[in-house]
């Protein structure tokens, strides 16, 4: 029975996929074929609308299918036409269902920094091409050091991307370390965070520098799974009990907002210290919320609520 459950499930999806991103892509070619640039900017909220609509029935479906819970402690006022910088520890390809649950319609539509590749996934590559969500390639420092011209690239993209984004309600979201943790990983990197990969700051900085004051407000997100990292099958399965999530918003430093992070290297380390002390109170908030007893030093009262993983 339980393949039989998770085939359904992902057929669902599937189907809910399709039904939802034919129309945006017709939406977003119409768009693209638009003589001006009014134009074409009023078809931004129904590609925006259309992509929230297959969150929300996306959700709808977990919660009818799935039992388990999302726990949300927020310290946060969130504008669903705010302009937001989201940070966020990376573990699961569950973490994305996890952030569009738990901003779905509450801030405007998140949009990831994605590898070239991705483009190439069927139909889901289109729609986020069709939505302006930036591609990028991930280069190793290697790489870089054997063609500069590699870093040049993502960083101009950045800017693009975030040109793009000015005009528009946006929440930009990035994974801070780049990749899913492991254990293996974080043995590699002699990581100083207990639940934590290092964070990566050169792709945050260069938001900051690109967007300017386009951006109003970090929101700092950390995600917890107290019975062990899942993967989607386990979530579409139902061996997923419960997801511990605290959202922080946070002031963005006016002193980082304008430096130039690549060629400066006393305003990179003042950029790295303040993202390692931002990623330090993100251990003790991950030590909570899997209730390790390292991680009960200070308390606080944020608003507190619990859900399906799946309501939009």
């Amino acid at each position: 029975m339980l393949p039989l459950r998770v085939a359904l499930l992902f057929l669902l999806i599937a189907a809910n996929t399709v039904l939802h991103v034919v129309p945006l892509l017709a939406v977003a070619l119409v768009k693209a074929a638009l003589p001006f640039d009014r134009l074409r900017k009023a078809g931004n909220p129904l590609l925006a609308g259309l992509a929230e609509s297959w969150i929300g029935v996306n959700g709808w479906m977990a919660d009818r299918f799935l039992r388990t819970r999302v726990h949300v402690q927020e310290d946060a006022a969130l504008q669903a036409d705010g302009h937001y910088l989201v940070l966020a520890n990376h573990q699961s390809w569950v973490d994305i269902v996890v952030l569009q649950k738990v901003f779905n319609r509450r801030i405007p539509l998140l949009r990831f920094f994605l590898k070239r590749q991705l483009i190439w996934v069927p139909l889901l590559g289109l729609a986020w091409w069709a939505l302006d969500f930036p591609f990028m390639g991930r280069h190793t420092p290697k790489q870089v050091a054997r063609r500069p011209e590699l870093a040049r690239r993502d960083i101009e993209a950045t800017r693009r991307a975030c040109a793009k984004f000015r005009e528009i309600p946006v929440a930009i979201m990035n994974f801070v370390e780049g990749t899913r943790f492991t254990p293996a990983k974080h043995a590699r990197q002699d990581s100083p965070y207990r639940h934590l990969l290092k964070p990566k700051s050169g792709g945050v900085a260069f938001v900051l520098d690109a967007m300017g004051e386009g951006l109003h407000a970090i929101l700092d997100v950390t995600i917890a799974y107290p019975g062990g990292r899942p993967t989607m099958v386990d979530l579409l399965a139902n061996r997923v009990p419960a997801v511990h999530v605290r959202v922080r918003q946070r002031p963005i430093p006016v002193e980082l907002v304008e430096g130039d992070y690549q060629n400066d290297r006393a305003f990179r380390i003042r950029f790295q210290q303040w993202m390692n002390g931002l990623w330090r109170e993100k251990d003790a908030d991950m030590a909570r919320l899997m209730g390790d007893d390292q991680g009960r030093g200070r308390s606080s009262h944020p608003s507190v609520h619990a859900d399906q993983v799946g309501s939009g």
